[in-house]
């Protein structure tokens, strides 16, 4: 049996050797660099304007740097490998501030929704941007991010399968649209090699992918789901499954992993979030667009934090505000912006979409492959 344990967290590839073993061997851009830049600020324009239209979003501005106490800074998973980029700021103050750079706005977008008197079913979209030291820069992870992030004021009757999945279907329909949008203004794109993207989701639970295959770890399990339908939503991740592990360590206090749901076929699960993944036709690899959820009460907030042992959080002023009702019920995500290019353009790597820092042994491997990274 593969080692779950070890899968739960981590990109999957972690040398560069196996990054040269993934990566395609007969690869040519289908746009040039400058074709490329203009084509993904027209499918930015066509995505943001397209999701406020779908979700009753309005565009807000969101922060680069959070108060290290704040309890608002998003720590990726529960095992505390992925620590922020810590500092202090604030000349001439008799005692600096401690600031933390943002690894994803989260849960800052929740209380952005009462900052900005948000209305019911009404939410903001932010470009956000962020820092994550402690990823394996390979060609689908990088330590700077870039995603769209969205939150939505709901009511309690919201909170349940059907309306997530509506949701989910709403983003996919402008996902979908881009598709169409990029290769009608980019004809260079249109090539039998790559298909057209799926018009429609599948929406499985993670325990009956589970189900499936049995044997393997989540992200073999992933692969070979996303080879039968390759555009899934993958409901429930967080909730510890029937073999003892969770399909991902998903954090304890943003997305509801905890509250019983049944699946289509009547079978008792759990979990009200998700995440949106495709077939990527270039690299032939799994390729995670969005995770996404309906956030939790204070009862799942509480539910959560004890299963993960993570209780003292409850003292940070985030937290706070969900145990006294001061922010609203909501529901919210994020998309990767260069993951998104990535897929809509036909790309190989994200350093194709957006410009960073890579290491020298990933640009070796990428040029032995016909990819040439921005710089």
């Amino acid at each position: 049996m593969a080692d779950k344990k070890a899968d739960l967290a981590g990109p999957g590839i972690s040398t560069y050797e196996a990054v040269n073993d993934a990566l395609p061997n007969d690869y040519s851009s289908l746009l040039s660099r400058k074709e490329t830049q203009i084509a993904l600020w027209e499918v930015k324009k066509f995505i943001e304007d397209q999701m406020c239209k779908e979700l009753n979003l309005f565009r807000i501005e969101s922060p680069l740097i959070l108060e290290r106490d704040s309890g608002m800074n998003d720590y990726l998973d529960r095992d505390g490998s992925r620590t922020p980029i810590d500092f202090t700021a604030g000349l001439g103050l008799e005692k600096r501030m401690d600031a933390q750079v943002v690894q994803a706005a989260t849960k800052w977008k929740r209380f952005a929704l009462k900052q900005f008197e948000c209305d019911m079913h009404q939410g903001i979209l932010t470009d956000m941007r962020a820092v994550r030291k402690d990823y394996f820069l390979d060609h689908d992870h990088s330590s700077y991010v870039d995603q769209w992030d969205w939150e939505r004021v709901i009511q309690a009757k919201d909170r349940n399968l059907d309306f997530l999945k509506s949701t989910v279907k709403s983003l996919w329909k402008v996902i979908k649209g881009a598709d169409v949008f990029v290769r009608k203004n980019f004809p260079k794109l249109n090539t039998p090699k790559y298909p057209e993207i799926p018009d429609e989701l599948v929406f499985l639970h993670a325990e009956e992918i589970l189900d499936m295959f049995p044997d393997l770890p989540r992200k073999q399990r992933e692969t070979k789901i996303i080879q039968k339908y390759p555009a899934v939503f993958i409901i429930g991740i967080g909730w510890t499954l029937k073999d003892g592990y969770p399909h991902e360590m998903r954090a304890a206090d943003y997305d509801d992993w905890v509250t019983p749901t049944t699946s289509a076929t009547g079978a008792p699960m759990h979990g009200l979030n998700g995440d949106i993944l495709v077939w990527n036709p270039v690299t032939k690899r799994r390729h995670e667009l969005s995770s996404m959820g309906v956030r939790v009460t204070k009862e799942t907030l509480v539910e959560q934090l004890k299963i993960t042992g993570q209780e003292h959080f409850l003292k940070m002023p985030y937290h706070q505000m969900v145990m006294n009702d001061q922010i609203p019920l909501s529901i919210g995500g994020g998309i990767g912006q260069s993951r998104t290019y990535m897929y809509l353009l036909r790309k190989a790597a994200l350093g194709e979409c957006s410009v960073t820092i890579w290491p020298k042994q990933l640009h070796e491997v990428c040029e032995a492959h016909n990819i040439h990274l921005l710089r």
